[in-house]
């Protein structure tokens, strides 16, 4: 209390010689807020409306982030206009753009519903919602124009803000350092970003100690302050009805603390009118910033008195655009706190090196395909410009958890219901490799174990090891009619597939949208009919064969979405030669197969998604066994080997040993991750595809509508499906991600 009294004295005294002065120097207070903090904006166009020369800036938190980017030399409009055209929601959820992630994770980390890691030899929960990469690169982003400033005297505006020290709760003030890593600092909300390390303190939001620094202000000097307050309030004993409600009164003890004498101390107080909104009301951007606009116009003839008293007159021009996104030459890269993995490993995964010419997009695009990996908690970077071009600094922060426990559920029509439990580590050997192992436990046991010494864009090395189970029902007759797919050609029999497969191979990608993996295999295939004899199983094995086969895969996907794609192209080639089996029917000649398969998914009419691919097979040689035949029918995204998924018949209804087949989806987003759809497939399936030229004979239709939602565990899934060529219509289910 004596401090804020002393104060007030100085504050006093100051004013009362202001009339001999021949300017005056103002501070402007900028509390935290979370969303509401956005009215900071609205209050600042006022200001400028005003004609007042900010001299010096102070924040907390949301006040921290709009204070550090108008005192980097943005102006209001800009503010606002950054604040619209970024979703606050998507990047607080720090999602990565798909075409970042390697083929390994596009291909296997859409399985998994829940990730848990393991520190110290326990199974923990997330210190936060998210780590804050997003926020970190928008914030480095712009500002990058003052990267090389570290004393925060030296921004166009004098700036300072508030973050707190976690480990003995203490205020930090932050006005020296990397402005971006300060502002995010300041902003961490506890619970929603991952603490930030700074100078050797963990720190988190500076609301907590210090929300409205008032009294800090006056340190500087200055004449006049105008503060901002987007604080809420403490709530009445019959309004704390929660545990959220219960723990933010707590912090609020603290928060609003000596709140009243600190106003005291300010010039002039603007306190919007934002009770209706909360913390993180961030879809409501627009309303929140005139709800600052109108309270700043309130006072806005004290706000013209100030603005009387300052001699020098102030302009905002903002930052140049060419200031912001530039091409610009790489003449050094320097990488700091990478332990488990290499420079040369860092570098493929960004993409470019020393003496690259990049801009904005593309080193964003670096940056998220370090980020993809999730080997780092953050990746933090300074651009410094020098002779010729920019000196790019990294501070690499690793993931403190190599282990981690990774949970999916997922039900469907032909391995039923599934619960997947995944282990997974990282540089378990050498630097920058990984294990993953899969266990799937449920109707149909089945494993998929992966381990992979990623070396980037090199070549890297891995090994994959397989087992697979399920049960089908195909046509009794092992003829030339079973291939028509009708049931008028006999009854249907249950026929178990089993499929052990080990893979050796070498891969390489570029930038994360093509791959080529080369490598050999063995496969070991068991598929056998029950058949009941005098009251006595037995079974009737189609094949039981160890088979040894070298192969060739090449991918291209540049797909936004591995469930619901709304642009991009996809193409996959594959190529595999069957060489030595055991040879269990005696009838084994070598014989090579080719697939591939090709698609397009266009978005020309907002949330109307046309999405055509096509698929083709063909058997090179003699295949004497009706277990490598192609297989068509079903709905499932996880199915192996020969196995294709076709609208209108169930698993296995057609099988040859070539066939072409293209599908077109009609998808509409009827509301947010909620679609509609209407499929159409068709198929040829010979021996001979080309037919004479006339490819369209004995073509096979099918089609469907479905209903679609992405969720949190993975898409649900309903379609209704038809032929045709058939009286039988099914209803296809499916649950949680595809494993």
């Amino acid at each position: 209390m004596l401090v804020f009294l002393m104060l007030s004295v100085v504050n006093h005294a100051q004013k009362s010689q202001k009339d001999d002065e021949k300017d005056v120097k103002v501070g402007l207070v900028l509390s935290g807020g979370g969303a509401k903090g956005f009215a900071h904006v609205g209050v600042l166009k006022v200001l400028e409306k005003a004609g007042i020369r900010i001299d010096y800036i102070a924040g907390t938190s949301m006040g921290a982030i709009v204070g550090g980017l108008y005192a980097s030399g943005y102006n209001a409009d800009q503010l606002d206009s950054i604040l619209q055209t970024n979703d606050f929601i998507e990047l607080f959820q720090d999602n990565v753009p798909r075409k970042s992630a390697s083929f390994y994770q596009k291909e296997n980390l859409g399985k998994y519903a829940v990730s848990l890691p393991i520190k110290k030899k326990r199974l923990g929960l997330p210190s936060a919602v998210t780590d804050g990469q997003n926020v970190f690169n928008l914030f480095s982003e712009l500002t990058k124009h003052v990267h090389k400033v570290t004393n925060f005297e030296n921004l166009p505006i004098p700036f300072f803000c508030i973050a707190t020290n976690l480990e003995n709760g203490e205020e930090v003030v932050l006005d020296h350092g990397f402005l971006p890593q300060a502002i995010r600092a300041s902003g961490t909300f506890p619970g929603l970003l991952t603490p930030i390390e700074i100078d050797g303190k963990t720190l988190v939001d500076g609301g907590i100690t210090d929300n409205y620094p008032v009294d800090k202000m006056l340190e500087k000097g200055v004449d006049y302050v105008i503060g901002v307050d987007t604080q809420g309030e403490l709530h009445m004993i019959d309004e704390i009805n929660s545990l959220p409600m219960l723990l933010k009164q707590i912090v609020g003890f603290q928060m609003y603390k000596n709140l009243d004498e600190k106003i005291k101390l300010t010039d002039v107080y603007i306190k919007p009118d934002i009770s209706e909104f909360d913390d993180f009301s961030f879809l409501s951007k627009s309303e929140i910033v005139e709800k600052g606009v109108k309270a700043a116009d309130d006072k806005f003839e004290s706000l013209l008195k100030i603005a009387s008293k300052q001699k020098k007159k102030p302009t905002y021009p903002g930052v140049a655009v060419n200031q912001i996104d530039s091409d610009f030459i790489v003449r050094a890269i320097d990488f700091t706190g990478n332990i488990h993995y290499t420079e040369k490993y860092l570098l493929k995964k960004l993409g470019f090196d020393v003496g690259s010419t990049i801009n904005t997009k593309t080193f964003t695009e670096g940056i998220n395909a370090l980020s993809a990996t999730q080997n780092f908690k953050s990746v933090q970077y300074r651009m410094i410009p020098v002779k010729g071009g920019i000196r790019i600094e990294f501070n690499i922060v690793e993931e403190d958890a190599h282990s981690f426990i990774k949970l999916g559920i997922h039900y469907d029509d032909l391995y039923k219901t599934g619960v997947l439990v995944n282990f997974t580590s990282k540089h378990l050997l050498f630097k920058n490799d990984f294990l993953s192992t899969d266990f799937i436990i449920g109707d149909k046991f089945r494993y998929n174990i992966d381990y992979i010494l990623d070396n980037g864009f090199n070549w890297s090395f891995g090994i994959n090891s397989r087992y697979n189970s399920f049960g089908m029902e195909v046509y009794s007759s092992f003829d030339e009619h079973y291939k028509d797919g009708t049931d008028t050609y006999g009854l249907k029999i249950p026929v178990t597939y089993n499929d052990f497969s080990t893979q050796f191979f070498f891969q390489t990608s570029f930038k994360n949208k093509m791959a080529l993996r080369l490598g050999v295999e063995h496969k070991f295939l068991k598929s056998y009919i029950k058949e009941i004899i005098n009251d006595k199983e037995r079974k009737l094995y189609i094949d039981q064969n160890n088979y040894y086969d070298s192969f060739a895969k090449a991918i291209f996907d540049s797909y936004d979405s591995g469930l619901f794609p709304k642009k991009g192209f996809y193409f996959e080639a594959n190529y595999k030669m069957y060489l030595f089996s055991s040879d269990f029917s005696d009838n084994f000649k070598a014989f090579s197969q080719l697939y591939g398969n090709i698609g397009f998914a266009i978005t020309p009419v907002n949330k109307l998604t046309f999405h055509l691919t096509s698929d083709a097979g063909v058997t090179i040689g003699n295949n004497n066994n009706f277990i490598h035949d192609y297989h068509l029918g079903g709905n499932n995204e996880n199915f192996i080997n020969t196995f294709v998924p076709f609208y209108g018949y169930n698993v296995a209804d057609l099988n040859d040993v070539s066939f072409v087949k293209t599908a077109l989806e009609i998808r509409y987003e009827i509301f947010k991750k909620n679609y509609v759809s209407f499929l159409g497939n068709f198929s040829r399936l010979d021996d001979d595809l080309w037919n004479g030229g006339n490819i369209f004979a004995d073509t096979r239709t099918g089609y469907a509508i479905g209903y679609n939602i992405e969720t949190i565990i993975g898409p649900i899934e309903l379609h209704y499906s038809w032929s045709p060529e058939t009286n039988n219509k099914m209803w296809y289910f499916n649950l949680g991600f595809w494993f």
